[in-house]
């Protein structure tokens, strides 16, 4: 299993509020986005190794 560093969860991060702004969210969609974003960006970062 390989370690992602604190670069992983930063780059979330900034990328879920760049979403709710942009998107202009209503509050279930960022829950929903919550949950579903992460695994998608997980799966599209571990595909590029």
């Amino acid at each position: 299993m390989k370690k992602s560093g604190g670069f992983a969860g930063a780059f979330w991060f900034a990328g879920w509020l760049f979403t709710i702004g942009y998107a202009n969210l209503v509050w279930w969609k960022i829950i929903l986005g919550i949950v579903v974003w992460p695994f998608y960006l997980g799966d599209a970062v571990l595909a590029m190794q």
